[in-house]
């Protein structure tokens, strides 16, 4: 191992090892010092209360208010002050009539004297506490008045040497420092042999060099995601993979092609051109709705942009299902404390007597919370889509909006075809549902019906010109006729934007429909509000009849 390459200013390594040294270095002293200030001060103040705690035992004493009366209390009390000073852990305990002449002293020379020390507070009745600096040191001491029938007829202080109490810190100093070496020399030796692990591993390239590869290697690790495209300077194409070229729907060489040239939505395209990072952007083509990551590439000067593409039906349906699992917990807490209330008052039926009342009514609760799980079940035995519908009614319930399955509505367990998997149809109707509860939130008899069905008859076989028709309305404000396309516009909405922005729902929805050759459209409920309906072929004659999910929702 070289040491002096390693320790040398131009070794990156050298340098890291002195930063993280010092590091080290701070927060172990700094541990240090805070921790011994907070044990100093904690110290202090158990030795006010236990000062403060023997003033008052003295001064509530009978035999201390008999002496105060006599001819001489300081035969009486300078034995009994010695015998508690002893026994108590205080350095001094010290009884003094109300001009503060002490009675008693550790040092009998100095009783006669007066005392040192403020007595103001006490004379008024109070006890006090404060570091004062008397006859024996600068002590933590207590004062509190004896009385007698309402009346102050003496004082008493009781206190405990400052420098006692920095001999009881200094032992636990001693170790702190100890163990704060020890961590200081571990963490040194740590940070030594990592560091020298370092520089064997970057095979002894200097900062410069480490700073150029670094500069492409971070560009490309933060945004590879499904496709990658890497731009020059001029913002041609330098590399493009498959999957970039299916996501853009180039099928064409496009290296060396300017991304102006490449025929992409113009949203797209200046998010490509753009010379500032953009993260995470949502971006429409024909077919399919993107995520863009963008990082320009540059080392004192632009050298080019990596650009990474995903398509936003996987990442939608993670985000679909995590915002499931909060509305689900937001329920829960709902339902908990609703649950609550019923057992209270289930309780105080009991309590007052009213056993048969108390169990008529958690039976009825109970009945109907069944009722909505077995209508649901009952109309729709395909698992995904009831756990959907049951996820949502509680949902929509907590905004206040009830959500209603419609009673000719229902879907069998395995009727969906391979080619139409229950993810993507919690992606349509999940977005559907979602979107009819934001518009129904607020209006009179806020109301989503959600129907599905074939259309075959009841009992028919599906055959391959089957379609699966969803229908979900609402009771709001309606769609104006000429925001009919417009609503599946990404970005496309009339609230405001939401922390997580809006108008991305149905664009989710319509991309998924379109891949499954389906159709998404949107006109006027029967009632007032908006009615979206998806028609979705089913391509298999082996299919079980259908017909779209039943049950309420509340």
């Amino acid at each position: 191992m070289r040491v002096p390459r390693l320790l040398s200013p131009r070794s990156l390594a050298g340098q890291l090892f002195a930063v993280q040294a010092v590091l080290i270095t701070v927060v172990v002293l700094g541990y240090a010092v805070f921790t011994y200030v907070s044990d100093r001060s904690q110290a202090e103040e158990a030795a006010r209360r236990h000062a403060l705690a023997v003033a008052r035992t003295v001064a509530d004493s009978p035999s201390v208010r008999e002496a105060v009366h006599t001819s001489d209390p300081t035969k009486l009390l300078q034995p009994y002050a010695t015998e508690v000073q002893q026994h108590s852990g205080v350095d001094f305990v010290t009884i003094m009539n109300t001009d503060g002449i002490r009675w008693t002293h550790p040092r009998p020379e100095q009783i006669g004297e007066h005392f040192l020390g403020h007595i103001d507070r006490a004379l008024e009745g109070d006890s006090i506490t404060e570091t004062y600096t008397g006859t024996l040191g600068p002590s933590v001491r207590a004062v509190t008045p004896i009385e007698e029938n309402g009346k102050v007829i003496g004082l008493v202080s009781a206190g405990i040497k400052v420098v006692a109490i920095s001999e009881r810190v200094q032992g636990q100093l001693t170790a702190l420092v100890g163990v704060a070496a020890g961590a200081l020399a571990l963490g040194g030796l740590g940070t030594y042999i990592v560091n020298a692990r370092l520089r064997r591993h970057t095979h002894n390239m200097n900062a410069a060099e480490l700073s150029n590869m670094h500069d492409y290697t971070q560009a490309a690790l933060h945004a590879v995601r499904e496709g990658l495209v890497m731009l020059d300077g001029q913002y041609r194409v330098a590399l493009i993979n498959d999957g970039a070229r299916e996501l853009l729907g180039v099928t064409e060489d496009v290296v060396g092609r300017s991304v102006a040239d490449l025929g992409l939505p113009a949203p797209l395209t200046g998010a490509l051109l753009a010379s500032e990072p953009r993260v995470d952007e949502v971006h429409l083509t024909a077919d399919r709705v993107l995520v863009v990551n963008t990082s320009p590439v540059s080392g004192g000067e632009r050298r080019g942009t990596v650009v990474t593409l995903r398509d936003v039906t996987e990442l939608q349906s993670l985000t679909g299902e995590l915002n499931s699992e909060r509305g689900f917990t937001q329920a829960l807490r709902s339902q908990a404390h609703e649950a609550a209330n019923r057992l209270h008052t289930v309780v105080s039926l009991i309590e007052l007597g009213r056993a048969d009342e108390a169990v008529d009514f958690a039976t009825a609760e109970l009945e109907l919370a069944q009722a909505l799980t077995d209508q649901v079940v009952a109309a729709v035995s395909e698992p995904v889509l009831a756990a959907l519908l049951l996820g949502k009614a509680a949902q929509a319930n907590e905004r206040g909006v009830e959500l209603v399955v419609s009673e000719d509505s229902r879907i069998d367990d395995g009727l969906l075809p391979p080619s139409l998997p229950a993810r993507d149809l919690v992606t349509v109707l999940g977005n559907l549902i979602d979107n009819a509860v934001d518009a129904a939130q607020g209006s009179v008899g806020a109301r989503v019906t959600v129907t599905a069905y074939t259309d075959t008859d009841d009992g028919a076989e599906v055959a391959d010109d089957s379609v699966l028709v969803l229908r979900v309305s609402d009771t709001g404000a309606g769609v104006d006729p000429a925001h009919a396309e417009a609503v599946f516009e990404r970005g496309f909405s009339t609230k405001p934007a939401g922390p997580g922005g809006r108008g991305l729902g149905l664009a989710l929805a319509r991309q998924a429909v379109r891949r499954h050759e389906g159709t998404l459209t949107v006109a006027e409920a029967a009632g007032g509000g908006a009615e979206f309906e998806v028609r979705l072929p089913l391509r298999r004659a082996d299919t079980v009849p259908v017909t779209v999910a039943g049950g309420e929702r509340a």
